[in-house]
């Protein structure tokens, strides 16, 4: 079992060396910044108790770093956990600091930690990301992972083994599944290449089939045909072989934030909690829209009044193109953009898709749009030509983040469950855009919407926003 864990034991080791090296750069920069090396440096006792308090400093700091789990192995690679943790950590330091020097009247220069706070903080959340960037690269070519043994009902099985594998950089890789059943001939449905272990119903066997596949992890889906009391011995024997056991519940496209455990009787209870965009976390969208949009319209206006001139004289025809597009609750609105196509565009659009025969993917797109002007490729290639939509999240048609804005043709399309994506307003950016933009399917399209309107926060919209810089500069999935 030593051999398995080799990639963890590697990767804490790097990430405790470089927590200790931003820590020591962040505290003795600021220092020298602060206090600088002069000729009378030896004789300053002030300047002296602030190079030891500069020591122990970066030594609390490393070791804090360490207590909050920052370095643990289940975090790496994926979700935001790793980074919450290092803030929650620094942030608790340089608070307690605070509150220690209130209450004792010690005076702390308020210049030295001013600059090790943040400067440590971003060199540590900087750090994270080049190492994280660097194991998903390895995780992509199959190494870095956790070999994982699926146990569950079949379809469960399936759906959570297909899951892991359609994001390798979380680290888990499922290398069998194992269907607890009164056949031997139970299968995964679709087609799924893992082998099968076993399909006997007891822990013996269970406990077998962990050790003839060296897995590193179980996970126990749905479905899963063992009592509460076998699933209680199985976690004894998964802890005695240094196995890690995780738990699946029959859940699709929740974020961490909706879902809280209770104990209860003994029970370990999950609460799943819907968002809900009302009272004032629906203030603090639109303030966020407003201020966002005002300060990105600012920001953009010399690039706005080079676009709206090199329209006008690329090609005959008006500035801004409007087009009506369905909004918060089927609403109708004008959506604004820089006009990217000839003028008679619409008027061409059926005789095109019935060309392309376009009906498997009714999103109204066209491969190699003979419609799009030379500069509109380029427009539409950076996202340029949406730069009008900002006068739309000012006026309260639609917001900077949320599912993508779709016309009444393909809202007729839509199941009851689609639906639920126009619970919120339309954004200029969303999931859909950082995901890939016109290169996702259909579906893909309205699940990621679906999944948006079922976990927002706030933070969520930050997050997005700040990955859409990154895909309209790559200009990937862009007609």
């Amino acid at each position: 079992m030593g051999e398995k864990l080799d990639w963890r034991r590697k990767y804490t080791r790097r990430l405790t060396i470089v927590d200790a090296c931003v820590a020591v750069w962040a505290v003795m920069g600021a220092f020298l910044i602060r206090f600088g090396i002069g000729d009378g440096f030896a004789t300053k006792d002030t300047t002296w108790n602030y190079a030891v308090f500069a020591i122990a400093l970066a030594v609390v700091w490393w070791v804090m770093l360490g207590a909050w789990g920052s370095r643990n192995p289940t975090i790496l690679g994926s979700g935001s956990d790793e980074y919450k943790r290092i803030a929650s950590a620094s942030l608790w330091l340089f608070g307690l600091i605070a509150v220690f020097s209130y209450t004792f009247k010690v005076d702390t220069a308020r210049g030295f930690v001013g600059l090790a706070l943040p400067a440590g903080l971003g060199g540590l959340l900087l750090c994270r990301w080049f190492i994280r960037q660097h194991l998903s690269l390895e995780r992509g070519r199959g190494a870095s992972s956790s070999k994982v043994l699926v146990i569950g009902g079949p379809y469960a099985a399936e759906h959570l083994a297909r899951s892991l594998n359609s994001r390798p950089s979380a680290g888990y890789s499922p290398v069998a599944a194992y269907l607890p059943g009164p056949s031997e001939t139970v299968q995964l449905p679709g087609g799924l290449d893992i082998p099968l272990a076993g399909h006997e119903a007891t822990v013996t066997s269970i406990v077998a089939a962990i050790r003839r596949t060296g897995v590193d992890a179980v996970a126990i889906s749905a479905g899963v045909n063992l009592s509460p009391l076998d699933l209680r011995r199985l976690g004894w024997e998964l802890a005695a072989l240094n196995v890690s056991m995780i738990l699946a519940p029959a859940l699709t496209d929740i974020a961490g934030p909706r879902i809280h455990t209770q104990p209860v009787a003994g029970l370990p209870l999950i609460h799943v909690s819907t968002p809900k965009l009302t009272g004032g976390k629906k203030v603090a969208k639109r303030a966020f829209d407003i201020t966002g949009a005002g300060f990105l319209l600012l920001l953009a206006s010399p690039a706005f009044a080079v676009v709206a001139v090199l329209t006008k004289m690329s090609s005959p025809g008006p500035i801004f193109y409007t087009q009506e597009r369905v909004g918060l609750r089927a609403t109708t609105f004008h959506m604004v953009k820089f006009r990217s196509m000839v003028m008679d565009a619409d008027l061409q659009l059926s005789g095109l898709l019935l060309a392309q025969g376009s009906a498997a993917k009714p999103l109204f797109k066209v491969e190699n749009d003979p419609r799009i002007t030379p500069l509109g490729r380029v427009l539409r290639k950076y996202s340029l030509d949406e730069l009008p939509q900002l006068i739309n999240v000012l006026t309260g048609s639609m917001s900077l983040v949320g599912p993508r804005p779709q016309r009444d043709g393909e809202v007729a399309l839509y199941d009851d469950d689609a639906r639920r994506r126009l619970y919120v307003q339309p954004g200029m950016s969303g999931l859909w855009q950082v995901s890939g933009r016109s290169n996702l399917t259909w579906e893909e399209s309205i699940r990621l919407d679906l999944y948006y309107v079922e976990n927002w926060s706030l933070m969520s919209d930050l997050v997005i926003l700040f990955k859409t810089f990154k895909a309209v500069f790559a200009g990937t999935g862009a007609v």
